[in-house]
């Protein structure tokens, strides 16, 4: 092979080329999942600089880089879990026995359980007991391809707990090759102490605790319950005019068990996401499509507490909204930490295609979390978060249960081997 000049050798020095592989970039304004045949991708820097068909890759940016053979794999972005509660103490099997005796969500939260009962566990934990308590959680997800896992506080319910809960989600970046988003969750519960007085527990605990977790640095959104165990939506506006001062995004827990409004009143506030939506109607789906707010759906939740309202898929393409998919990992109503078993029930249980299950997992998690012009597509420009898969069409992806076809998962440009970075 002809020699690289110097200028060349510069230019391409420290890029690694994926080459034999069929791409399902999931590019803005592309058919279905933005599929390339027999392409390659070229990253530098943790950047891709390269994304097409391989015959269109130039001559010395191959001859200059360290080329992987994928052997005819599929690559798609990596996969992105934006909306989860992996950070807490305990477990709550207890109250999954209660369930299967008959007892409902709201019966197992007003007789003290719910997201009340973690709370005691969670602040028992150090930071560092925290992180070494969701480790297992968040490994089982980066090794089906995970690159951004979005992590909530909420099982504090103190000013103290709420922060310690977000250092612990700060932490695990710095432990794992992962992108980790926080979302500030102190208007989840109300402890015993505030029972029945909301709004002293918004003045004196989620406000400050907010401006003291945004002076740290710990928060990339604010997030709430708007349900009737738990904020209104007049309660929520509150929170969220607090977050607007402070210039943080906001999204919401909405319409999960009654049709609150909260979700069009997020909107009001340009909210990424109103998640759950299972009781949402056409008229805030709208709403949410104006304002550009993402739906997530949640179906380890919907499974776990064995619901029977389906979220209204149909009013949400007609709307023309954005639908994201998402575990929801949390001890007590899905402890679910499987995106390939999430995909799965997305389009069991929910009726999404193929496709919509994948963009669900990439393009629109990002989306949902203000990072699309970071990640989940494969485009020139975005971090080089891949995930290679021993699959032979992309409905693999969501189609088999209990199975992971991961073959290996790329992080800004380098190859994950176990949890570390390759040399």
């Amino acid at each position: 092979m002809g020699s690289v000049s110097s200028s060349h050798s510069e230019r391409y020095a420290g890029i690694t080329v994926w080459t034999n592989a069929h791409l399902a970039t999931l590019a803005e304004g592309a058919n279905g999942l933005g599929v390339i045949e027999n392409g390659a991708i070229a990253a530098k820097d943790g950047r891709i600089v390269f994304v097409g068909v391989e015959v269109d890759l130039p001559a010395d940016l191959k001859a200059a880089a360290s080329l992987i053979d994928c052997e005819g794999r599929w690559i798609t972005p990596g996969l992105i879990d934006c909306h989860t509660h992996i950070v807490f103490g305990g477990d709550r099997a207890m109250e999954f026995e209660m369930r299967l005796e008959g007892a409902t969500y709201e019966e197992v939260a007003r007789a003290g359980g719910g997201i009340v009962s973690s709370v005691k566990a969670t602040n028992a934990l150090t930071v560092d007991g925290l992180v070494e308590a969701a480790l297992p959680r968040v490994d089982t997800l980066l090794a089906e391809g995970v690159s951004t896992l979005e992590i909530k506080s909420g099982y504090g319910l103190s000013i103290e707990g709420e922060l310690n809960m977000l250092r612990a989600a700060r932490a695990l970046e710095k432990v794992r090759p992962v992108r980790v988003v926080t979302s500030y969750l102190a208007a989840h519960a109300t402890p015993v102490e505030y029972r029945g007085r909301n709004g002293d527990y918004i003045t004196d605990v989620v406000l400050p605790g907010m401006d003291k977790a945004h002076a740290e640095g710990l928060i990339d959104a604010v997030d709430g319950f708007c349900e009737g165990i738990a904020f209104s939506v007049e309660e929520m506006a509150h929170v969220f005019n607090h977050a607007k001062t402070l210039g943080i995004p906001v999204k919401l827990h909405a319409e999960q068990l009654s049709n609150l409004g909260g979700a069009k009143m997020a909107t009001s506030y340009g909210a990424l996401s109103a998640d759950h939506l299972e009781y949402l109607d056409a008229e805030s789906a709208a709403a949410m499509a104006e304002a550009g707010t993402v739906a997530v759906i949640l179906p380890g939740a919907f499974y776990a507490i064995n619901e029977t309202q389906k979220p209204p898929i149909q009013a949400l393409r007609d709307a023309g909204v954005k639908i994201a998919i998402a575990t929801d990992c949390n001890p007590g109503t899905s402890p679910l930490t499987s995106l390939l078993l999430t995909m799965n029930m997305s389009a069991t249980l929910f009726r999404l295609t193929v496709d919509e299950c994948i963009a669900g997992a990439t393009r629109e998690a990002a989306r949902a979390l203000g990072l699309l012009s970071q990640t989940g597509t494969l485009e020139v420009g975005k971090s080089a978060d891949l995930a290679i898969w021993n699959i032979l069409r992309p409905a693999e992806l969501v189609y088999r249960i209990g199975f992971n076809p991961l073959h290996s998962r790329i992080f800004k440009g380098q190859t994950i081997k176990g949890q570390q970075v390759s040399a």
